[in-house]
Formats: C-alpha cells, sequence, structure tokens
C-alpha cells in the first residue's frame, strides 16, 4: 500500500509518498480503508521536531490523526463494527491508503456527510468539546469567553458551551467580526482591540486556543477561582493566580464524535474545509495548513 512517510525531522523535504508494507488485522483491531483524512497543527509540528521532547517520533513515521473511511477487514473477536462500515475516528498513522484502528475509536458517519465533510472533524470537534466539557464544565448562565472561535476547535467549543447554557463571548480578530456573526455567540469581541478586551466584565472562564500575548491580556478578567481552559498547556501569565487551569489533549471518544458528527450534517454547526489535496501531493498540502487561515486542509486517498 501508499503512505506519506516522514524520514526525519525538518521541512516538507522529509514528506515522502511512497509503498509501506500492508497491514492486517491483528485480534481486536480492523482495517479502514481511507476516503479523506486532514491535516491538523500537531502533523506539522511533529514533521517539524517542534514536539520531539514530548512526543519523539520513530523513524520512518506515518503521522495523521483523522479519518474517514471504510472498514474492510474485523480481526478476531472484533464484535462491534462490520465490513463496509463508513465511519470517522481520531486514530493514529492516517496518511495512508489503510489504517489499522481500534474499534472502539470509531464513530459511524451519519448520513448527508461525505467524507471529506467527515475527515475534517475528529481531532477538532473532539478538542474542542472536551475544552469546554473537561476544562471548563460551565454550569448555566456562567460567562465563558472562547479565543480563536472561528477555528475549528473555537466553533466547537462555541457550540458546546452553548448546549450548556452558557452566556459565550466568541474572541476573535478584528477583521474577522463579521464571520463570528455566524456562529451563534451571544456577544463578539476583538482580541486586538485594547478598549474591546477593556469593556470586558468579570468572566467566569476562558476556553483558550490561541495563547501568547492575547492568553496573558485575559487573564486578569477572570474571576477569582474562575477556570482557564487550554489547548496550549498553562500559560506562564497564570502563575501565581487564583484560578483552575486546565490543560487539555483530545482523547478518542467515539460516542461524542458521532454525536457531534449528526450535529453538524443537521447544520447545527459546521467546520469548514478550505481546500482539498491529494495525499500524494503532501508537500504542497502541509504548507497550506502551515501557513493557518479559517478552513481544514483535507487530503483525499
Amino acid at each position: 500500500m501508499k503512505a506519506v512517510i516522514v524520514r526525519g525531522y525538518g521541512d516538507v523535504t522529509q514528506l515522502f509518498y511512497g509503498y509501506v508494507s500492508d497491514l492486517e488485522p491483528g485480534p481486536g483491531e480492523v482495517l479502514v480503508k481511507m476516503m479523506a483524512t486532514s491535516i491538523n497543527p500537531i502533523d506539522w509540528k511533529l514533521r517539524r521536531g517542534d514536539l520531539k521532547s514530548l512526543m519523539p517520533l520513530q523513524f520512518p513515521a506515518v503521522l495523521g490523526r483523522d479519518l474517514a473511511g471504510e472498514v474492510v477487514e474485523l480481526g478476531d473477536g472484533v464484535k462491534t463494527r462490520k465490513t463496509g462500515e463508513r465511519v470517522l475516528g481520531l486514530v493514529d498513522h492516517a496518511y495512508a491508503e489503510y489504517v489499522l484502528c481500534n474499534p472502539d475509536d470509531l464513530a459511524l458517519m451519519p448520513a448527508g456527510l461525505s467524507f471529506e465533510q467527515a475527515a475534517a472533524l475528529p481531532l477538532v470537534v473532539l478538542t474542542g468539546a472536551q475544552l469546554i466539557e473537561k476544562g471548563v464544565r460551565p454550569r448555566s448562565g456562567e460567562t465563558v469567553l472562547i479565543t480563536g472561535a472561528l477555528g475549528g476547535v473555537g466553533r466547537t467549543a462555541v457550540h458546546v458551551a452553548r448546549q450548556h447554557g452558557a452566556h459565550v463571548i466568541a474572541g476573535v480578530r478584528s477583521s474577522q467580526k463579521k464571520d463570528a456573526e455566524g456562529l451563534g455567540a451571544d456577544r463578539i469581541v476583538a482580541l486586538d482591540d485594547e478598549a474591546d478586551i477593556a469593556s470586558l466584565k468579570e468572566l467566569d472562564a476562558v476556553a483558550d486556543t490561541v495563547g501568547h500575548e492575547v492568553i496573558a491580556s485575559l487573564i486578569p478578567h477572570i474571576k477569582k477561582n474562575g477556570v482557564l481552559a487550554s489547548v496550549l498547556g498553562r500559560p506562564e501569565a497564570a502563575n501565581g493566580r487564583d484560578l483552575r487551569v486546565e490543560e487539555i489533549w483530545a482523547q478518542p471518544d467515539s460516542a461524542r464524535l458521532e454525536q457531534l458528527a449528526r450535529e453538524v450534517a443537521a447544520g447545527k454547526f459546521s467546520i469548514p474545509i478550505r481546500r482539498e489535496f491529494k495525499l500524494s501531493d503532501i508537500r504542497y498540502a502541509d504548507p497550506e495548513a502551515e501557513k493557518g487561515g479559517i478552513g481544514k486542509i483535507v487530503l483525499v486517498a
């Protein structure tokens, strides 16, 4: 089979599309034919070596966390999945024609979603949901500000926080305020506008997807014993503050993923796709993802 292989830390010249050994599911595993996957920041950060002290790679390595595809083979003892099922999941080594998976990490794709749409979901929607439900844990009526609200994680966090009855403030750039009107937040704040930030009243919590100077400017607005939940680790600006700081790293949760995918299919919220590439064009796709912007970069088989 073919896959994208990382041969060493560095730029996109370390990415190669070529043949690797075929896979066979062992006991308790399923083999999924990859129809689409997508690029997340963790993929290019791993490739560049940014995370090698925390998550070292063994080369050659196959990256990719998002998977949408079809179950083609079951290992011994698998009872929860069937061949022919269309599935999506938060997995490992998804940049390949076929992917070995734990069946418990796979959710059924809802009707109405294409493989491309489904591939954009797993990591960002689970991160956004867990940022709110495991990190912030809001009570109805509490005020939660979500930074980077137009990103995939931020969009999901806005949606989930609203489901829990929170008063949601969407934090975006000044130039993004109009685009953010469709998120359904109770208020929109420009995080690059000092006057907007100064106008904030006491916050019960901040759900952060941006970090850096943005979160440093917001921490003084969080109430005593309030919550800072972050997908970027504990910021130095939180040290010495009376805050509960929660660091969130997404974990597979097929039941929650299936529910969120159904809500996307029903139009309750969306994760936009900016551009699609062939998996074989990874050297063009990765820089497009790395430069940032709204919308996922999807790779198709």
